[in-house]
Order: structure tokens, then C-alpha cells, then sequence
């Protein structure tokens, strides 16, 4: 089965560089727990504030 779609997930990034928390905000529902797996094992730059942005995961198969 291949299942093509985007997810996108809001992340809140704390200034030490930890993912401080996820929020999907839209996305096919059969791929957001691969999105939210992938996005817990991304590592992040330091930064003298809280940071806050959208990842959009786009899913197709591959040939």
C-alpha cells in the first residue's frame, strides 16, 4: 500500500536546543505517526530564545 500526503506539525524548540513540544495542524492521518517519529529524533542549534515554526512532511512513494 502507498499512501501519498503531507503532514505538517508545529514545533516549539526551547532555547537549549530540545524539542519542547509538537502539534499537528494538518495531514493525512495514516502518516502522522511517521512524521511525529522523525521529527522526535532531529537534533537542534541552541538559539538565545524559544523558537517556534512549521515542518511539512510530504510523503510520496518512491519509484
Amino acid at each position: 500500500m502507498s499512501i501519498t500526503g503531507t503532514v505538517k506539525v508545529l514545533v516549539v524548540v526551547a532555547p537549549n536546543g530540545n524539542l519542547k513540544s509538537t502539534k499537528v495542524v494538518g495531514g493525512h492521518p495514516l502518516l502522522v505517526n511517521a512524521a511525529m517519529d522523525a521529527i522526535k529524533k532531529w537534533k537542534f542549534e541552541p538559539a538565545p530564545e524559544e523558537s517556534t515554526g512549521i515542518v511539512e512532511f510530504k510523503f510520496q512513494p518512491q519509484d
